[in-house]
Order: structure tokens, then sequence, then C-alpha cells
């Protein structure tokens, strides 16, 4: 089992598609506000920060998205499957941002329903994880309002900007859970 690195997924408000070099000319502009990656690994508003973010996504080391807001038809930000381990039947969604005009628009929750519906009901995973900084209050609460799982904290796990080490707060969704997850969120 491998990831299909051409995959779309789409539902009638959000197109997740791979990302091409050709989005950076529209993702960039809404990555132009530092104060949106205090939370992230990397500070997109910075030319070398944003290469580097999207580096894996060309070697092939994780499914990073654009994703496009179906209703007006513009670039929102990007998303990623990664960490993905076919013997252990787990898969992570992260690397997640969107513009600030895009933020608590529920495109967040769209994304992460594809995303999920995919990783189970095509992939036929037993888990999918999400993370994030344990300072990301509004992260947080969006993945708890989702009913998505709180799990636990690894302490100094991740170098942020500025040279931070972020603990992060671990997610995740099993199959055994997603049915009833979906018929919440529909």
């Amino acid at each position: 089992m491998s990831l299909d690195f051409n995959l779309k997924l789409e539902n009638t408000k959000v197109l997740l598609r791979p990302i091409t070099r050709q989005d950076f000319s529209l993702l960039k502009p809404l990555a132009i506000d530092p104060t949106l990656w205090i939370y992230f690994t990397h500070d997109l508003s910075i030319e070398n920060d944003f290469e580097d973010w999207a580096k894996p996504a060309f070697l092939g080391e994780r499914l990073q998205f654009t994703v496009v807001d179906k209703l007006s038809d513009k670039i929102a930000g990007s998303t990623a499957f990664g960490n993905f381990s076919p013997r252990d039947q787990r898969i992570e969604i992260g690397w997640t941002w969107l513009g600030r005009e895009f933020q608590g628009s529920g495109i967040n929750l769209q994304m992460k329903m594809l995303m999920l519906e995919y990783a189970f009901e095509t992939l036929g995973m037993k888990r999918v994880e999400i993370k994030t900084d344990v300072l990301n209050l509004p992260a947080r609460k969006a993945l708890l309002k989702m009913g998505i799982t709180e799990e636990g904290i690894l302490r100094s796990h991740t170098l942020m900007t500025k040279g931070r080490r972020r603990d992060t707060i671990y997610y995740s969704v099993l199959e055994s859970e997603w049915k009833e997850l979906k018929m919440g969120w529909r």
C-alpha cells in the first residue's frame, strides 16, 4: 500500500489537490503575516522557510495539498498526509495552515473530514494522528470540538522558529471511532 501523490479530495466546499510550485505565487501572499507562524515549525513569511517547508512534498516524503475554497474559488492554504506507516496502518494529518481570511470559515473541518474519510475508507488505516503545539489553544479547541481524542504531551519534542522547543500534544482518531465521528459531522 502506498500513497497516491496525484490524489485529489473534494466535496461541495473544498478541494484538496497536490501542491505544485505554481501554487507558491498564490500561497505566499497568504503567508506574509509572521504572526501566523507562532505555532508552526517554519515561518512561511520568510522565503527560505517557505522553501524548506515545501521541500518534503517534492521529495515524496509527504502528500502536501493545496486547499481551494470552492465557494470563492480561492486558494485558502495547505494541509498534508505524512508519517505514513503502512505496516502499522497509521498516518498523520498535519502541516496545516490557512490564510487569515479562511480561518474560522469551516474549511478546516471540511479538510479533516475528507482526509479522515480517505484514510479510513480507502487506505484502511487503523489510526490517524494529528499533533500541534501545546500552546496552540485555538487548534486544540478546534480538534476537541471536532470530537478528536486528545492523547498526551511529548515534552521538548520539536524545534520551532526562533529556537523555541515545542511541547507537542497528540490527538487521534481510531478506526473503531470513525463511523460515529463521521455521523456527528454530517
